[in-house]
């Protein structure tokens, strides 16, 4: 039969397993983890106005600066664009 030590032995080894798997994905998945717990803590947080935030750029125009002349001001190759499908 199996002896006492040699179970405990397992187990313990069962549990470095877990802590050194645990450990190495909380270091590969860092940057995602991070902003997910960051979504959560501000979820739940009951102070919390997403109406309050200065990143809301809902109303933002799509191109805050334009350009008074396109990038390409050849109008031959502009006005023969190719679609190639």
């Amino acid at each position: 039969m199996f002896s006492l030590t040699r179970l405990r032995l397992g187990a313990v080894l069962g549990v470095v397993g877990l802590i050194l798997g645990w450990i190495s994905i909380e270091i590969a998945c860092k940057p995602c983890l991070k902003r997910g717990r960051e979504a959560i803590d501000r979820n739940l947080n009951p102070d919390y106005d997403p109406d309050d935030d200065d990143t809301n750029t809902i109303n933002a125009p799509l191109n805050p600066n334009p350009s008074s002349t396109p990038v390409d001001s050849d109008p031959v190759s502009a006005s023969y664009a190719i679609k190639a499908v």
